[in-house]
C-alpha cells in the first residue's frame, strides 16, 4: 500500500509544480509590453482557423513524402546495415562503401543535401532524369534516414550475442539462414524504440522539402504568410506536426518502459 500512496502522492506534486510553472511563465510573458503586438502576430485565432484547412490540406503531402520514404528507408537501412557487418575479405570493398555512405550523410546537414540534389542533380538535364521536385525530396530523405537507421540496425545486430548464431550455424543453417530466422528478427524487436524515434525526426524533417517548392504545410503557411504578413500560420503547422509527433512521442516511451520492464523481469 505505501509504494501506490507514494505513488499519488509523486504525480499530485508533479502536477502541481507543472501548473505553477506555467502560470508563472504566462504572468511574465502576459506583463510584457509587447505582448499584444506578439499575440497577434503569431497567435491570432482568427486567422488561426481561416489557415488551419488549407495548411492541413497541404500536409497530405508531408504524409505521403513520410510513408513512402519510411517503407523505402527500412530496407535500405537493414542492407547497409548488413553490409557494415560483413567480415568477408572479399567484401571489404562493400563494407567500406556503407561505412563512408553512412559517415557523408550523417556529417553534411539535411539541408545541403536536399539543396544538392533538388536543384543541382535536375540542373545537369540528363535525359530521363526525373525533375519532379516531390521524387528529389523523397529520394534526398531516403539517403539521409537511410544512414541514421542503418545504425539503428547495426547497433540491434550487435547486441546479439554471437552464440546465438554459433548455435543456428550449428543446427545446420547457413550464415544467411541464421540472419534471417535468428539474429535479425531478436534485433528487429530491440531496435523497434529507436527506429520510432527516427520517424518521428524524418517526419518534423519532411517541412524541409518546402525549399524545393513542394507545397506542403510549411510552405502553404508560408505562403498564407506572406500574404498578410501574419506568422500565425506558421503556429498553425507547428501545432498539426505536434498533434501527429506527441502520440508517436509517447508510444515510444510506453515501448522503452515496456522493453525495459521485460529486461528486469528475465534478469531477476
Amino acid at each position: 500500500m505505501a509504494a501506490p500512496r507514494r505513488s499519488r502522492k509523486g504525480t499530485l506534486v508533479a502536477a502541481i509544480s507543472t501548473i505553477v510553472a506555467c502560470i508563472a511563465v504566462a504572468a511574465v510573458v502576459g506583463s510584457s509590453a509587447a505582448w499584444p503586438e506578439v499575440q497577434h502576430a503569431f497567435f491570432n485565432g482568427e486567422r488561426f482557423a481561416n489557415a488551419l484547412p488549407s495548411v492541413w490540406g497541404a500536409f497530405a503531402i508531408n504524409v505521403q513524402l513520410f510513408v513512402f520514404a519510411e517503407l523505402l528507408i527500412l530496407p535500405i537501412g537493414l542492407l547497409i546495415a548488413l553490409a557494415r557487418s560483413v567480415q568477408a575479405p572479399a567484401l571489404a570493398p562493400l563494407r567500406l562503401f556503407a561505412m563512408v555512405y553512412v559517415d557523408f550523410f550523417r556529417g553534411v546537414p539535411s539541408i545541403l543535401v536536399i539543396y544538392l540534389l533538388g536543384f543541382g542533380v535536375p540542373a545537369l538535364q540528363i535525359p530521363g532524369l526525373p525533375k519532379d521536385p516531390f521524387f528529389w525530396a523523397l529520394v534526398t530523405l531516403v539517403l539521409i534516414y537511410s544512414a541514421y537507421v542503418s545504425e539503428v540496425y547495426r547497433a540491434g545486430l550487435e547486441s546479439i550475442h554471437p552464440s546465438q548464431e554459433r548455435a543456428a550455424r550449428a543446427l545446420g543453417l547457413s550464415r544467411i539462414q541464421s540472419l534471417r530466422h535468428v539474429v535479425i528478427p531478436q534485433a528487429f524487436r530491440r531496435v523497434i524504440p529507436p527506429l520510432l524515434n527516427d520517424f518521428i525526426g524524418l517526419q518534423k524533417d519532411t517541412a524541409l522539402v518546402s525549399i524545393l517548392g513542394v507545397v506542403d504545410a510549411f510552405r502553404r503557411a508560408q505562403i498564407l504568410k506572406a500574404a498578410d504578413f501574419n506568422f500565425t500560420p506558421l503556429m498553425t503547422t507547428a501545432v498539426i506536426f505536434l498533434v501527429i509527433t506527441f502520440p508517436m512521442t509517447r508510444f515510444v516511451d510506453w515501448l522503452a518502459a515496456r522493453d525495459r520492464a521485460a529486461q528486469l523481469g528475465e534478469q531477476r
